[in-house]
């Protein structure tokens, strides 16, 4: 089944993925993505001007260059969505806009309803907030994104996330021993398909394998079996924590 899921990521391109591309140079790809989320862009405009925008308009425009910059400016190592970093970098530029407007014509404008919005990374709309800034403070909420996900996978092996902490190995050594089996599991192909298609781990394939005990692999049966599933899937700072085990 997990095996079944992995398959089925690859067939079909995420939106992350294209960007990749069209910063790589795939201009025809960068104009389908820009056509594809025009209603997005027109969305997230509205919310700052509080009225319907249409493609004519000049916030409108603003919107769309933002867009453009955001696929330009965009890096899946941060941790943040493409929606969520050109959400706010829509939102900077158009009040940046309406701002530079509002003062060449001495108008007033109220900004405090979009400065005092639920403080989510998409909405959070600081001046001073730099791409930088943004993209530390919506890693929590890909942290926390991850952990769901791996929460649901670990129920197919009758796990809870708290396995991985409860039945981690008390001492470093041993915790850096439950890893390298972890490691040596997903490598072989015959145990690897025994976890995923069973649901269980290969203790006797394993015994065969490492120079541990029996006694010690049952003991840290759940410990293991989170490990390579981390290590299988896109858990990025799963992998963050498993390198801060092995640098311990």
């Amino acid at each position: 089944m997990l095996g079944l899921l992995f398959t089925a990521k690859k067939k079909k391109r995420t939106l992350e993925e294209s960007v990749t591309l069209i910063q790589e140079g795939n201009q025809v790809l960068r104009n389908e993505i820009i056509e594809s989320y025009k209603p997005f862009i027109a969305k997230t405009v509205s919310s700052v001007c509080k009225r319907y925008i249409h493609e004519s308009d000049d916030e409108f425009s603003i919107g769309l260059i933002s867009f453009n910059e955001a696929i330009e400016k965009y890096s899946s190592e941060k941790g943040s969505s493409l929606l969520s970093f050109a959400e706010i970098l829509i939102k900077r530029r158009v009040i940046d806009y309406i701002r530079k407007q509002s003062k060449n014509q001495h108008i007033s404008y109220d900004f405090s309803s979009h400065i005092q919005e639920e403080e989510s990374p998409g909405n959070m709309i600081v001046n001073e907030l730099s791409v930088e800034d943004f993209q530390k403070k919506s890693e929590e909420e890909h942290r926390k994104e991850e952990i769901i996900r791996f929460q649901q996978c670990l129920k197919t092996y009758d796990l809870k996330f708290s396995d991985l902490v409860e039945n981690s190995p008390k001492h470093a050594d041993a915790r850096k021993n439950a890893i390298t089996i972890a490691n040596m599991l997903i490598e072989n192909e015959e145990c690897k398909n025994i976890l995923i298609d069973k649901k269980r781990l290969p203790i006797k394939q394993l015994e065969d394998m490492v120079q541990v005990s029996r006694k010690t692999i049952e003991r840290n049966r759940k410990y293991i079996i989170a490990i390579a599933l981390i290590l299988m899937g896109d858990y990025v700072f799963m992998k963050d924590y498993i390198k801060g085990v092995l640098n311990s």
